[in-house]
């Protein structure tokens, strides 16, 4: 479904930290207040979402556009969770994994799937819409970014059609952020 349910904003927030908080756990700890962070920035416009019957959110895949992201902020948002000093200096560190899209082009903005629901399909089913939003929105293709240690989600992104193009080492920040390198992946679609 397109977006996430209003009244699952906090469950949206602490499944994207469960997901990314191996890589931006440094930056953005203690949880609470990372926790805060998110669920202020969350943006229903760049979700696609799997639910339950009842409503419980069990996975969600995020894109960026020319237009926003799912987890798209300024450091307003940020010093405003952190402090001043807090959220300056995360803002700076963050803005280094920054990504912009080009024209044409949709930018997954992470996926992940609540450890109960994993095996089940469900981030093909979250990829695949991906790549029909992208087309519907008249992209031609969609572009992703791997970390080098999460080997499971590679594998997932070559099943679904997914190639890489190119990869970025972290050099000294691997010690900020977890990982040592991000591959660039992306496949081709057919604009709608």
């Amino acid at each position: 479904m397109p977006g996430f349910p209003k009244d699952q904003r906090d469950a949206a927030a602490r499944l994207f930290w469960q997901a990314f908080s191996g890589k931006l756990g440094k930056v953005l700890s203690p949880e609470d207040k990372a926790l805060a962070l998110i669920s202020r920035l969350l943006d229903p416009n760049y979700a696609l979402s799997a639910v339950t019957g009842d409503g419980r959110l069990l996975g969600m895949a995020g894109y960026k556009t020319e237009n926003g992201g799912l987890v798209d902020g300024g450091l307003s948002d940020m010093m405003a969770v952190y402090g001043v000093l807090g959220g300056l200096w995360r803002g700076l560190v963050l803005d280094l994994l920054e990504r912009d899209p080009e024209p044409g082009l949709l930018l997954m903005d992470g996926i992940f799937v609540s450890a109960k629901a994993r095996g089940l399909g469900i981030g093909t089913a979250l990829l695949e819409a991906v790549c029909e939003t992208a087309a519907v929105k008249g992209c031609s293709k969609v572009r992703l970014d791997v970390i080098d240690t999460n080997p499971r989600a590679r594998a997932l992104y070559e099943r679904c059609g997914f190639a890489a193009t190119e990869t970025e080492e972290t050099g000294p920040l691997k010690h900020v952020f977890g990982f040592s390198s991000a591959t660039r992946m992306e496949k081709l679609v057919t604009p709608a």
